[in-house]
């Protein structure tokens, strides 16, 4: 049996308010999937260097520190291509057009079912 027949995708959460990363988290586990969190790019950005094998960063747009969730995006589509980008916001003038090709937009507050859903799309085609 081959590595990504017994090995779940993981998925890097990127959140900077500590309840919603936890919620968050919490989803994409239950969907089955490995996680792993960040509270911040930066932090995002030392995991990708450190993990090869993410699948998936789902972060929020609206952080502190030196890069917000779009500027993760475009570091990530530049640096590892073929990682899947979900960006989600309370904000309702940020979509898929402000996003890397490829990056996908989840609006807060997002259900369970739409991480899942959005989750399983993504890794179903990796």
């Amino acid at each position: 049996m081959g590595l990504s027949k017994s090995k779940r995708p993981v998925v890097l959460v990127v959140e900077d308010e500590f309840l919603l990363r936890i919620d968050a988290v919490d989803m994409v586990a239950a969907a089955g999937f490995e996680v792993i969190e960040a509270g911040n790019a930066d932090e995002a950005i030392e995991i990708l260097e450190a993990r090869p094998d993410v699948t998936v960063v789902f972060t929020d747009i609206q952080m502190p520190g030196s890069m917000d969730g779009l500027k993760l995006a475009r570091a990530i589509r530049g640096r590892w291509p073929p990682i899947k980008i979900i960006a989600t916001s309370g904000r309702p003038n940020v979509g898929e057009p402000d996003l890397p090709e490829g990056g996908r937009f989840l609006p807060k507050p997002y259900s369970p079912h739409q991480v899942t859903g959005m989750l399983r799309e993504l890794t179903a085609a990796a």
